[in-house]
C-alpha cells in the first residue's frame, strides 16, 4: 500500500465502540427493522469465499469480438435510424448473406 493512502483501520473512529459491542437489540428495536422482501435479496450481492460472484447476464459461449470497419456512409445512416441494436442488425445482416452465399 503506498504511504499516500491510510488503510480503513488506521482512520479515527469517533464511536464509542465498546458500548456499541456491549449493546444489547431490544425486541421493540426489531419494529424499526423493515421486513426483507424478495426484491431485496435479488438486488444484493452474493459472495462465496469471501469472491463475489457476478450476477446479471452469463458470458456468451461465443462472444462477438470488436473490430474496426468501414462502411459506406448511406449504410450506416441506413441501419443507424433503425435504432439501438443497429450493430446486431448488421452482424444479422453479414450472417444472413452468409448463408445465402455459402
Amino acid at each position: 500500500m503506498s504511504e499516500n493512502k491510510k488503510s480503513l483501520d488506521s482512520r479515527p473512529t469517533y464511536t464509542d465502540l465498546a458500548k456499541l459491542d456491549a449493546h444489547v437489540i431490544a425486541p421493540e428495536e426489531y419494529e424499526d427493522l423493515p421486513e426483507w422482501t424478495d426484491e431485496m435479496f435479488a438486488e444484493g450481492d452474493e459472495y462465496i469465499g469471501g469472491k463475489l460472484i457476478r450476477r446479471g447476464r452469463p458470458r456468451s459461449l461465443a462472444p462477438k469480438e470488436a473490430i474496426n470497419i468501414r462502411l459506406s456512409a448511406d449504410v450506416l445512416e441506413r441501419f443507424r435510424a433503425t435504432g439501438q441494436g443497429w450493430q446486431t442488425r448488421i452482424d444479422t445482416a453479414l450472417k444472413q448473406w452468409l448463408v445465402e452465399h455459402g
